[in-house]
């Protein structure tokens, strides 16, 4: 491992800043002054709409952008100082609040030194630890004993710069090392002591549909990880993997390791969607991120579910009350923050067997109130900052003013959840090491009931030589025993038990089996497939017939893997089938996503409503999608079926992707049907899977204006708050006729170039918004930067590229023009430029009036009773009638 280490480094610019902290008392619902209340004096500052009751929020100090940054991680420090950094290059801050709960006094101090980006810092071993974004582990020691931190050591370890790469760093239960917590962008270590998770791969049985804007195309397994390593990192064990982009991970009462990973809101609407998920992290755990269409169901055996399923949103802080002064329910209770929507989850968890349960409530929201980073202080309150993408940044605190005992909360454990885990951790010391005990010891559990026993059980015996058990695996008498002993086999075994693999599967009655064991077996065969090549002519008719008698089956889970293994085996009796399927639709294909934000917040998501209103043919999709796999055995009625039913779920609402991966899918399936197929069916296919704006656009009145920032704030400034009677189709007019919906998405309208906007109210304040418009350089996500394309013959072309059915499609900064459309095959390679695609000045033709229309309506959602678009008196008079109500 690298090692550089730098001494004589010295804090400078001390700031006592006595500020009056803004109070954000408690309510446990709604009330007129905290919805109206603005913390800042410029627009720069967030509005907190709901807190829990008994707690109150208390805004400490507004950081100056300009000097200090945007804020996206804070840790503590030794005598209950505070670190915090900067995303970018601003740097790293030592933050010293004053005792009291009443207008405490803050000091900053900035760190002379060459370092910032740290996504994540913990006190640990005498040192602050610090991952910085793209570089790699550092770590800080007061060398002095003066309070002052001057002595800094680079550790190395693996490194991406983008907002997928390195991230936090925690201490481990044990107290003898460290969690190292990476998105899905960073490598894995080069060299590793232990893998706990080990010969991973992608292991899908379909061909994969890449994301249809390109993002993290060719990025394979292992994605995300969480690893572990000594205070010095010069011993790397990998723990657990297939993670998307888990920014942060915190240790319970139990020394249980957990995450809250992110979801792919482009994916909405589609078969592999995965929302945001609390996980509680086990040893040698795969949690089956897979790029594009790849994402592993919850359900197969060879993988392990989420603990709870959010819904949309954008996971940064995560941290245990332990410590806090809180009630008792708060202080065990698991804070998980959402960037995206401004909400703090409380998560109070219940021990389940070798795992736990979860439930989570709002515990704090704001808007906008983009929260990364949290920490619990000394003094037993919740700390936590909101920043990151150049926005403005705050430091906050979270205290109890209730009645309840805040004394601290004795451990709260059953016995038999304590057996269960002690059981867990017995088979994890098995994982990825060689034992002689570790076979006979770990079989029986392979056929327990419980999924995260049989994990622990099936990750222990791949520890082992598979030499050593294949015989056992293939003769094992319990059916359960016998599914989890031959899916290690098909992940560690030779090709050539291939057939005896199939045979031992087959003679499993699937009338005898659970749907559980049953979806088991069927991913074993994938498995045998994947990994230890491909049937013969005798074994494949001997499975399809099998598989194909089981099809339709009543739960779903297993009809998806049967049309998968049936559409492997080039099945023509599937297609009837699975049409059959697809055109009795399954009814309340409601996502699963908590609506109390729904039900108040008004600008939570047009496309998030419309998906619970009307959602999407999820499971046909699926369906449909492995589908277009098949080639041969279609009548001309069954294609025409088939891309009817494209075109009907068009119509429907999902993410950024959607309509990208329903025109892939179609020139797929168009690529595996026959030139006569083709022509019957091009009245059909030849429709534009795109919405298209419903109502008519004007030209700006104007005159308009070069705006400049400041300007453009004076107009807004007082303009728009509720009862302002803003003008609802002007502005969505002003926004679609300055071409801001040619590239972006807004509410269910728009293009899918740029980042939806439809809740971006909820994380940029005015300011921020009006900054990012007219300078669109100022900071750009890793997903929207432009990119060089060089093709082969030598040409470049520079623009925002994404990818479509095989073809490159590059758009410049003028939105009006065409994108320039490239075979793939055609490109040498694609370099990052980092500039913006948006052009400047596209708010210059509008005059005041307008521009306040036009932010109004993306204040509001595309919300048309947004409170925005009301006169005071109309407010009054809603308030009065509620109040009736009541």
């Amino acid at each position: 491992m690298i090692k550089t280490i730098l001494t004589g480094w010295l804090f400078i610019i001390s700031l006592v800043v006595s500020f009056s902290s803004y109070l954000y008392p408690s309510e446990g619902k709604l009330s007129e002054n905290l919805t109206s209340t603005v913390v800042s004096n410029d627009d720069n500052g967030s509005t907190i709409t709901y807190v829990k009751e008994g707690f109150e929020v208390q805004l400490l100090y507004n950081v100056p952008r300009d000097r200090y940054g945007s804020w996206v991680s804070i840790s503590t420090g030794p005598d209950g100082v505070f670190y915090a950094s900067d995303q970018q290059q601003h740097g790293m801050y030592k933050i010293t609040v004053g005792e009291g709960i009443e207008d405490p006094s803050v000091e900053v101090e900035k760190f002379l030194m060459p370092l910032s980006g740290s996504f994540g810092m913990v006190w640990a071993f005498d040192h602050l630890y610090a991952n910085v974004n793209g570089t790699g582990l550092f770590r800080f020691r007061d060398e002095n004993n003066d309070g002052r931190l001057n002595l800094l050591e680079f550790l190395g370890g693996p490194a991406n710069g983008s907002e997928h790469g390195n991230h936090t760093i925690v201490k481990t239960p044990d107290g003898e090392g460290l969690f190292y917590v990476a998105g899905n962008y960073t490598p894995p270590p080069s060299e590793l002591k232990r893998s706990r998770a080990s010969n991973w791969d992608e292991d899908l049985l379909l061909p994969r549909e890449w994301d249809a804007r390109g993002h993290a195309r060719g990025l394979l397994a292992p994605g995300g990880y969480i690893a572990r390593i000594n205070p010095d990192a010069t011993e790397w064990e990998m723990v657990s993997i297939g993670f998307r982009n888990q920014f942060d991970a915190a240790v319970n009462e139990h020394g249980e390791l957990f995450t809250y990973d992110s979801d792919m809101e482009w994916d909405m609407g589609m078969p592999w969607y995965r929302p945001t998920r609390l996980v509680h992290v086990i040893s040698g755990g795969d949690y089956g991120w897979r790029s594009g269409s790849g994402k592993w169901p919850e359900y197969y055996e060879d993988s392990l579910p989420p603990m709870l399923n959010i819904g949309p949103g954008s996971p940064t802080a995560l941290e245990f009350g332990a410590g806090a002064a809180f009630p008792e329910k708060y202080q065990r209770a698991l804070f998980a923050f959402d960037w995206t929507f401004g909400t703090i989850y409380a998560v109070h968890l219940t021990p389940y067997g070798p795992t736990y349960m979860a439930e989570a409530e709002e515990f704090v929201s704001g808007n906008p109130l983009p929260l990364t980073g949290a920490v619990i202080g000394n003094d037993g309150h919740l700390y936590f900052v909101t920043g990151g993408r150049n926005q403005d940044s705050q430091l906050y605190r979270i205290v109890y003013r209730g009645s309840e005992s805040t004394a601290p909360a004795d451990p709260v454990d059953n016995p038999e959840a304590r057996e269960a885990r002690e059981l867990r951790h017995k088979l994890e010391a098995f994982h990825g090491v060689v034992h002689p005990d570790a076979i006979d010891f770990s079989w029986p559990y392979l056929g327990d009931e419980n999924r995260f026993i049989r994990h622990a059980a099936r990750v222990a015996i791949e520890s082992q030589p598979a030499d050593l058990w294949t015989n056992r695996a293939l003769t094992e008498n319990n059916a359960q025993a016998r599914i989890a002993a031959l899916v290690a086999l098909a992940r560690n075994g030779s090709a050539d038990l291939r057939t005896d693999a199939i045979r031992s599967l087959l003679e499993l009655n699937p009338n005898e089996l659970t749907s559980d064991q049953l979806l088991g077996k069927l991913r074993a065969l994938s498995l045998v497939f994947i990994r230890m090549g491909e049937p013969d002519d005798t074994e494949n008719k001997r499975v399809a017939d099998v598989l194909n008698d089981l099809l339709p089956h009543h739960d779903d889970r297993v009809n998806t893997e049967l049309v998968s293994l049936l559409v492997y085996l080039k099945d023509e009796r599937v297609i009837e089938k699975a049409l059959t399927l697809i055109k009795n639709e399954k009814p309340d294909q409601k996502p699963d996503w908590s609506i109390q934000l729904l039900e108040r917040n008004e600008e939570f998501g047009g496309v998030i409503q419309q998906m619970i209103d009307s959602p999407p043919p999820v499971q046909e999709l699926g369906y449909a999608f492995m589908l277009r796999n098949l080639r041969d055995g279609w009548t001309i009625e069954q294609r025409r079926d088939y891309f009817t039913f494209i075109n009907n779920a068009s119509e429907r609402f999902g993410g950024m992707s959607y309509s990208g991966f329903l025109e892939d899918l179609r020139s797929e399936a168009l690529r595996n049907s026959s030139d006569e197929e083709r022509d019957a069916v091009a009245d059909i296919t030849g429709v534009r899977l795109v919405r298209q704006l419903d109502f008519d656009l004007t030209p700006p009145e104007g005159p308009g204006r070069n705006w400049s920032l400041n300007e453009a704030m004076a107009v807004l400034s007082g303009n728009l708050s509720p009862g302002s009677n803003r003008n609802f189709e002007r502005g969505r007019n002003a926004f679609f006729v300055t071409a801001c919906g040619s590239c972006h998405r807004f509410d269910i309208y728009g293009g899918d170039i740029g980042p939806d906007l439809s809740n971006v109210s909820r994380r940029f304040s005015t300011r921020g918004l009006m900054e990012k418009i007219i300078d669109p350089n100022i900071l750009i996500s890793d997903q929207y930067s432009s990119s060089r394309v060089i093709l082969r013959s030598g040409q470049q072309i520079t623009g925002l590229a994404i990818e479509r059915g095989g073809m490159l499609e590059i758009y410049s900064s003028n939105p009006d023009a065409p994108p320039a459309i490239v075979d793939r095959s055609d490109v040498l390679r694609v370099e990052p430029v980092g500039i913006s695609q948006m052009p400047p000045g596209l708010i210059n033709p509008l005059n005041e009036e307008e521009l306040r229309d036009m932010v109004a309506y993306i204040i509001s959602g595309g919300n048309a009773g947004h409170a925005i678009f009301k006169t005071q008196e109309e407010l009054e008079a809603e308030k009065k009638e509620n109040d009736q109500t009541e």
